[in-house]
């Protein structure tokens, strides 16, 4: 089987290969739309993590407030109800159904309503790792906080909350890594991350093999370097002593 490379260099409009592989004077090669749908796929994963990450954290610490039986139903309600549903459905959903129900919502791009489709499924399971993060320490940290005259919003922000970021790093690692991964459904409303830019270069092209690997090779980079960035994180932010999320606290 031979491998021809230079389908990245060609025109997608000519389909003729240039002497190089990046356009000029408005030309865009192959090589061209794959780094852009790179660059979509990075935006929509970071700011859908960004929204993950905001929204998990609330929803996590209402799960464990203390004497507050209505915001731990709240924050379970919402965990089940974005965790028992598939994530490609969620996308329809905010692409097909909410705009209906909100009119004003229907001049959003797509890429706004997968970043909120995608950032509000990956919330739910922050949540759960936020409570499991909250759950494990000890509870003299809680009695600490409570002793130096906290309020439970300032025993949370200062004491809990900052622990149990560190504790939940490791899940949240792969967590991040999902999300990068998962942003590959924005191309059932025609995104054009880097699955899209896959489909549709195999089909102009007919080198799905050379698309396709050079598309799973971003993936691979992407998620590696996710993971090296996560690792340093960790490793600058442990606190001595502690045991990770799920593994319990004494």
């Amino acid at each position: 089987m031979s491998w021809e490379w230079q389908v990245f260099c060609q025109d997608t409009i000519t389909q003729e290969v240039g002497a190089s592989c990046f356009g000029k004077n408005g030309d865009i090669t192959y090589l061209d739309w794959m780094l852009s749908a790179w660059g979509w796929t990075v935006s929509v994963s970071l700011l859908s993590l960004l929204i993950a990450l905001v929204v998990g954290a609330v929803i996590g610490t209402l799960r464990t407030l203390p004497d507050s039986p209505w915001t731990v139903r709240l924050g379970n309600a919402w965990v089940e109800f974005f965790r028992n549903i598939p994530l490609l459905v969620h996308i329809f959903l905010w692409y097909h159904v909410i705009p209906s129900i909100f009119p004003a919502m229907k001049s959003l791009p797509g890429f706004v309503l997968v970043v909120f489709a995608l950032g509000f499924f990956t919330s739910a399971r922050i949540a759960e790792q936020v409570r499991s993060g909250i759950q494990s320490l000890p509870r003299g940290q809680r009695y600490a906080g409570m002793a130096l005259g906290f309020t439970t919003f300032q025993y949370y922000r200062y004491v809990l909350l900052p622990m149990a970021f560190r504790i939940i790093i490791p899940p949240l690692t792969s967590e991040t890594m999902n999300v990068f991964k998962n942003s590959s459904v924005a191309f059932a409303v025609s995104v054009a991350e880097l699955t899209m830019f896959a489909m549709q270069a195999q089909e102009e092209t007919a080198r799905g093999v050379e698309v396709y690997l050079a598309v799973t090779g971003l993936y691979v980079v992407s998620a590696f370097a996710i993971n090296r960035v996560m690792a340093f994180i960790e490793k600058r932010s442990r606190v001595p002593g502690l045991i990770a999320a799920g593994g319990g606290g004494h």
